[in-house]
């Protein structure tokens, strides 16, 4: 009986260890094994070059800068789509009904395509638009959205922030409905001030809610790619470069597969310590603070 149990689990899970196997295991592979060779994505043949790519590729400028890009990205866009998010979910959270319907607006953002919302931001932003005539004519102001190096990378951020704040305040508000009112009610009659009540229980309890959010969005800044590309094409400068646009660069503008699978290969190591090491001073922040 317990044999059988046991191949009808293997049974179940056996769509999601194919798309694993599929999808993230052989490309793993793969892509270790380019790594270490010179091809070109089109020639049939390749020689091993073993680890001159991640020499080489520890050296560049791009890849140098896109590992500063993304933390820059990350110190730009992590406060502002959790600020957002609060804000949302606190207003979501203080309809009396149809919350669930302006859940879906906000989430919408979400569902859209990142090619689609880049090309009209960038429409938006161009020198002749309507909104740079406005601000040069009213108030003298000639601001080179895409051109600089800040502005770019502050217009990219916001923009991917725009679309994930619908899906993390869907996250906070259920956080927020799992908070009793009557603590909230309890505080208020014991004096506590509103900024007491958000130190002291909104965050503490929101805290599980708030922790799976924070790692989400800072998992997003190692994956920055479309609007990137769209806007700025990782300039001007490199400011915009992130990880994924210097893999893409390299493997298909210059034809170095080899050399850009070493680049995906560094970045993933990247990726998952700093994400690791992000994760265990929230934790520890949970801990020091009694939330955990």
């Amino acid at each position: 009986m317990r044999k059988n149990q046991g191949w009808l689990g293997w049974l179940f899970a056996s769509p999601y260890l194919l798309y694993a196997i599929i999808f993230f295991l052989i490309p793993l592979v793969w892509s270790l094994f380019l790594s270490v060779t010179d091809w070109n994505l089109i020639s049939p043949t390749y020689s091993f070059v073993g680890l001159e790519n991640y020499t080489e590729a520890l050296k560049s400028q791009g890849v140098q800068s896109a590992f500063f890009v993304t933390f820059k990205f990350m110190a730009v866009f992590v406060p502002l789509v959790i600020a957002f998010s609060i804000i949302v979910a606190l207003i979501v959270q203080g309809l009396p009904r149809f919350k669930g319907l302006f859940l879906i607006g906000f989430f919408l953002p979400y569902l859209a395509s990142g090619v689609v919302s880049s090309l009209i931001v960038k429409g938006i932003l161009s020198y002749n638009s309507p909104l740079n005539e406005f601000l040069r004519g009213t108030f003298g102001l000639d601001i080179n959205w895409l051109g600089s190096p800040f502005a770019a990378l502050f217009v990219v951020a916001l923009i991917i922030a725009w679309k994930f704040t619908g899906y993390y305040a869907l996250i906070l508000t259920s956080g927020f409905g799992s908070i009793s009112k009557d603590v909230y009610e309890a505080a208020m009659i014991d004096g506590v001030t509103p900024w007491q009540r958000f130190w002291k229980i909104t965050l503490p309890l929101l805290y599980p809610a708030l922790f799976t959010v924070l790692i989400l969005s800072i998992g997003v800044t190692f994956g920055i790619f479309t609007e990137v590309y769209q806007l700025t094409g990782g300039g001007p400068n490199f400011a915009t470069n992130t990880w994924q646009m210097e893999i893409f660069t390299k493997a298909f503008s210059s034809l170095q597969a080899g050399y850009a699978s070493a680049i995906a290969i560094i970045a993933s190591i990247v990726t998952f310590v700093a994400i690791y090491i992000i994760r265990k001073l929230l934790e520890l922040w949970g801990k020091r603070n009694g939330w955990t």
